[in-house]
């Protein structure tokens, strides 16, 4: 006997499949939820296959190694280290339940409890990793139901925007390490985030092209970005063949951290508020205000969801209005002359007539 039920938000289907109870959410609405059921039986009374399979008893935290193995493979570093963090909190709260007995109830009383220690966007990276978790278990047939369809996660704020003047630019390289100058030069004129700069290599770099071609970005698709000249005067100054890494130390090595050499030119140059990332937006807020294209800024800062690169329309359209105001000045003159023009030739009959009568 199958039947629905509606549970919060969300419509249910209940019923029976070779010996085994099966619930899994079918929609938003009764009529979507009615129409599931009757599909369902018609396709049990005809004894097709629903494409349901055995849940298998894997707890939560065994999963969460075959997942580590998959991060690790397909994504980027810096996601994968994300997907570490978020499963160690993860772990805490589901760490010993088998993942097919993880309800959604579970998973939103986690929501809260979470959003009461951290940030709405903390949170919401565990619920898109552990979603994706279940994601990856039914597609490998561990589990039949995923309990994070109908989870909502939180609003989030608008994203900060902290870019540096060309003054503090001027500021921030006058007062940096030798060693550090080329990483920043770099990340200013290319907006390149800070561990696709510390990672970069010569092989990456095409100095006759004046092209620098990223093999896996963070969102693991290629992407091109020119090399202007002041930053291919830079890497020609430093340009070796004896080492891989186009940044690096004196031993071959990669720079790891430049935060403390970072910070203490900010402090020398008396600049505050500002993070390694704010290079990355000051690379994409001078564009938008010199009046460049959000899909061009898109496409040179790598972004895959447009939305991100929305933070900089504010900036484009006072480049915008900057523009129209230039207009405004050039036409406005225009018409004043003419103005004035019409005005004359309104007179001037009037005075030669006079002219004549005297």
């Amino acid at each position: 006997m199958a039947r629905i039920y509606k549970r919060g938000k969300s419509w249910y289907l209940d019923f029976t499949y070779k010996g085994k109870r099966i619930r899994r959410a079918v929609g938003k609405d009764r009529k979507t939820a009615e129409l599931a059921l009757k599909d369902t039986e018609v396709r049990i009374a005809r004894e097709e296959h629903l494409g349901i399979h055995e849940n298998k008893r894997v707890l939560f935290e065994e999963f969460a190694e075959e997942y580590f193995e998959y991060s690790r493979a397909n994504k980027a570093k810096s996601s994968f280290e994300r997907d570490v963090l978020s499963i160690s909190h993860l772990k805490e709260a589901f760490g010993g339940v088998l993942l097919s007995e993880i309800s959604t109830e579970q998973i939103e009383k986690y929501k809260i409890m979470r959003r009461n220690e951290v940030s709405p966007a903390s949170v919401n990276r565990e619920l898109a990793c552990l979603s994706h978790m279940f994601t990856l278990a039914r597609k490998w047939e561990i589990i039949s139901h995923d309990p994070t369809k109908s989870v909502k996660k939180f609003k989030e704020p608008p994203g900060r925007i902290r870019f540096l003047t060309y003054d503090e630019i001027n500021q921030l390289l006058d007062n940096c390490a030798p060693h550090l100058k080329p990483i920043i030069i770099t990340a200013l004129n290319t907006g390149m985030r800070k561990s696709e700069i510390l990672n970069l290599e010569w092989r990456s770099v095409d100095l006759i092209q004046k092209i620098i071609t990223m093999r896996k970005s963070k969102n693991n698709e290629m992407r091109t970005i020119p090399i202007n000249n002041t930053l291919y005067k830079t890497l020609l100054d430093i340009h070796t063949t004896d080492c891989k890494f186009v940044f690096h130390k004196d031993n071959g090595s990669p720079y790891r951290g430049i935060k403390n050499g970072f910070n203490a030119a900010l402090r020398r140059a008396r600049i505050s508020d500002c993070t390694f990332h704010d290079l990355h937006h000051t690379f994409a807020s001078h564009l938008a205000i010199e009046g460049f294209s959000l899909q061009l800024i898109r496409r040179l800062l790598g972004h895959k969801c447009f939305r991100v690169t929305l933070r900089y329309a504010h900036l484009s359209q006072e480049s915008l209005r900057s523009a129209v105001m230039k207009l405004n000045s050039k036409i406005g003159t225009i018409l004043a002359q003419a103005k004035k023009k019409e005005k004359f030739t309104l007179i001037n009959p009037y005075i030669i007539t006079i002219g004549g009568l005297v």
